[in-house]
């Protein structure tokens, strides 16, 4: 409903109460494990923590890399402590792969496979974190 207010044609909308919210004014039904936050606290729950980029995620996808969850936590508790070391960037050795980790945001840069990274020079490096 709308309604007219003084002479200069101004409308008001008319808004009927709202009744019977919990407060806060939600609906009371909110589940937190669904929609975009539940799968971002989901897949930040598999990788450790840590963000990986789209850049990594492709490399990984694209080379067959595979980390289990239980190493992803080993690799985000691992740059947690690095980064309290004053690590920013960090090389991380897998048993078959290789990532480069900023320890700053908590970000997985880009990976490569252990034969691909065997060839690298790795530079901007200041910490070194090896998981077998």
């Amino acid at each position: 409903m709308i309604r007219k207010v003084g002479t200069m044609g101004i409308h008001k909308p008319i808004f009927p109460p709202l009744a019977n919210l919990p407060p806060g004014g939600g609906t009371g039904n909110r589940r937190v494990s669904s929609g975009f936050a539940g799968e971002l606290q989901k897949a930040l729950q598999e990788t450790g923590g840590l963000t990986v980029s789209k850049h990594a995620k492709e490399r990984m996808e694209k080379r067959n890399i595979v980390i289990s969850e239980r190493d992803w936590k080993t690799i985000g508790e691992k740059v947690e402590q690095a980064k309290k070391m004053g690590v920013k960037e960090s090389l991380v050795l897998l048993r078959d792969a290789a990532l480069i980790v900023s320890a700053s945001n908590g970000t997985v840069i880009t990976a490569m496979d252990q034969k691909e990274a065997g060839s690298q020079i790795f530079t901007n490096i200041n910490g070194a974190i090896i998981i077998h």
